[in-house]
């Protein structure tokens, strides 16, 4: 069976890694923005009988909105030129926090996003997906694979080589998760922060009954949007007498000012996975989502 992988040229970097990962053949989407902001996009097989029998499409979804449209096309055009396979690796999966309707009227977006992607493709492998109410991802997703990974033993396997017996630390309950995988990886301690919100922006945050003078703490979440919530712990931790504080994390959104506002707060080193191309990328999940895409094509 033949296999290739597209990826835009924004993403050539982690693509061609997760590509020599999988032992595929890696290809770039051209694309031209018209002046009207329609996109043209132009694949680089040019006759039908070169399309590969199955196509990975590599395509993270943080700011998301053109990024839909550019796997819509793609994605429908390989189909009609014959592909019987059509894999989505989206290392970060827009859409998928609003699961339910909060307030009369408003688009539960999980729903419509995840149905949208189950009718485009056979399979979808993404990392850390915001997920709330549902425990798997093809409840949001409802296609047999839908799988979902983690960044955390990646991010504990770097994390262990740069500071030694370091306290792992969630800003938050919901990031029990990440920190608790990490700690079963390293077997460093851990545990989480409560965090109270009375806004997008505006957070408060409760230290642990744990003691943090004097030790190292590196802060695990899965995402960094607005990065208060970071900020805010980091800076509790500075005041209880951390000696360093640190943050980890597999998402590195950082919207606005997010990373100046985390870099005043007083902490030290910011270090992410390559889900979303930053500067802070520290480490690759390649070798994760190509074991993925082995099981994946094993089926």
């Amino acid at each position: 069976m033949t296999r290739a992988l597209l990826h835009f040229q924004d993403e050539m970097a982690p693509a061609r890694r997760l590509a020599e990962a999988a032992g595929l053949p890696a290809h770039a989407i051209e694309r031209h923005r018209f002046p009207d902001e329609e996109l043209k996009l132009r694949l680089p097989f040019a006759e039908t009988e070169a399309f590969p029998e199955t196509l990975v499409l590599y395509r993270s979804l943080d700011r998301p909105n053109d990024k839909l449209i550019e796997l819509l096309l793609p994605a429908r055009h390989a189909r009609q030129q014959g592909v019987t396979r059509l894999v989505l690796v989206a290392p970060y999966l827009a859409y998928m926090r609003q699961d339910i309707a909060f307030h009369p009227g408003e688009v539960v977006s999980q729903r419509i996003v995840g149905g949208f992607l189950a009718e485009l493709f056979d399979a979808v492998i993404t990392v850390d997906p915001h997920l709330h109410r549902i425990e798997r991802l093809d409840q949001a997703i409802p296609i047999e694979h839908a799988i979902a990974l983690s960044g955390a033993p990646r991010l504990a396997e770097l994390i262990a080589g740069k500071r030694e017996s370091p306290l792992l630390l969630g800003p938050d309950e919901e990031a029990l998760q990440w920190v608790r995988q990490a700690a079963e990886v390293t077997g460093f301690d851990f545990a989480t922060c409560r965090k109270s919100r009375s806004g997008d922006r505006k957070v408060r945050i409760e230290l642990p009954d744990i003691e943090v003078a004097g030790r190292q703490v590196v802060l695990m979440d899965d995402v960094a949007s607005s990065g208060h919530t970071l900020a805010r712990a980091a800076e509790a931790l500075i005041d209880a007498g951390a000696i360093s504080v640190d943050v980890a994390i597999t998402h590195a959104l950082f919207a606005g000012d997010a990373l100046a506002v985390i870099q005043a707060a007083g902490v030290v080193e910011i270090w992410s996975t390559d889900c979303i191309a930053h500067d802070s990328n520290a480490i690759a999940m390649a070798p994760v989502l190509g074991d993925a895409l082995s099981v994946v094509f094993a089926s």
